[in-house]
C-alpha cells in the first residue's frame, strides 16, 4: 500500500553502492526505516541531499506489513532550510539533536501528530532565528520530555530556594530522597528556571558557557534514567564547545 506523509530524517546510512538505509519520523506512521535507491547519475527523483539530518521531507512509501525495511518510492524537500545547513553553530545543534532523537524515538512506532508537529515547529523556528538561540537545545529537550511520556513537572513550585529535585521521580521535594539520583538546591534551581524557558523568552536566561553545559548534562542524565539503554552521544562534545 502506498502511503504519503511528511517526515523528518533522523539518520541515513550508506548501504551498498547506490542505496541508503534511512530512519524517519513520520507524521502519519511514526518511526519508519526505509531503503532508498539513489541513482548514480543524480538525475533521478531521489537525491542523497534530501536525507541529511533533520531535513523535512514529503515521502511516498510502499508500506508492507511485517517488513523491517520499507521501500521509499519518492521524496521531495518539504522545506528547504536557509540557515541550519550553512551556519556552523546551527549545524552543530542539528547534528546533536539528530543523534539524540535517533535514540530517543526508538520506541515511537505509532503515529504521534503532536510530537511530529512540535519537532517540525522547532526546526522551522531554529532555521528562521537570527540570534538568541544559544539555549535552544535546552528548551527543546525540556519540552520534548512531555511528548515522550517522561515529562518534567508541569506544576512548578513558586519557591525554588531550598528544594531538591528527584531525577528518578521528576519532581521537586523538600528533603533529599534516599537514592543518589537527585539535585541539590543550587542545581535544582536551574531546573526550576529551565521549566519556564521557551523559544520566545529563552534569550532572557543568561547562562555562562559552563552553566549551559551543566544544564545539558543534567537533562541528559534525566533522559538516561527514564529511557532504556540510552547511550552516550558522540556529538555532545561538539555541542558543548559552542556558545562560549
Amino acid at each position: 500500500m502506498l502511503k504519503k506523509t511528511e517526515a523528518i530524517v533522523l539518520h541515513a546510512l550508506k548501504y551498498g553502492e547506490s542505496k541508503l538505509i534511512v530512519d524517519l519520523f513520520t507524521r502519519e506512521t511514526g518511526r519508519l526505516s526505509c531503503v532508498v535507491g539513489i541513482p548514480k547519475t543524480g538525475r533521478g527523483r531521489l537525491k542523497k541531499q534530501y536525507f541529511q539530518a533533520l531535513n523535512l521531507i514529503d515521502v511516498e512509501c510502499d508500506m508492507r506489513p511485517n517488513v523491517q525495511l520499507q521501500r521509499l518510492r519518492d521524496a521531495r524537500l518539504l522545506y528547504p532550510y536557509s540557515s541550519v545547513t550553512v551556519e556552523p553553530a546551527k549545524m552543530s545543534v542539528i547534528m546533536f539533536l539528530a543523534e539524540f532523537l535517533y535514540h530517543a524515538l526508538r520506541g515511537e512506532q505509532q503515529p504521534d501528530v503532536a510530537l511530529f508537529d512540535y519537532m517540525k515547529h522547532s526546526l522551522l523556528w531554529l532555521d528562521a532565528a537570527e540570534g538568541g538561540y544559544a539555549n535552544f537545545h535546552l528548551s527543546f529537550l525540556i519540552h520534548l520530555s512531555r511528548f515522550l511520556g517522561v515529562g518534567l513537572p508541569r506544576n512548578i513550585p513558586r519557591e525554588e530556594n531550598g528544594r531538591f529535585f528527584d531525577l528518578r521521580e521528576g519532581e521537586f521535594c523538600d528533603v533529599p530522597p534516599l537514592h543518589q539520583e537527585f539535585l541539590r538546591p543550587e542545581e535544582a534551581a536551574r531546573i526550576h528556571s529551565m521549566l519556564r524557558m521557551d523559544y520566545q523568552n529563552m534569550h532572557l536566561f543568561r547562562l555562562s558557557h559552563g552553566e549551559r553545559n551543566r544544564c545539558l548534562d543534567v537533562i541528559l542524565a534525566y533522559y538516561r534514567l527514564h529511557l532504556p539503554a540510552f547511550p552516550e552521544l558522540k556529538s555532545l562534545q561538539v555541542l558543548q564547545a559552542l556558545f562560549a
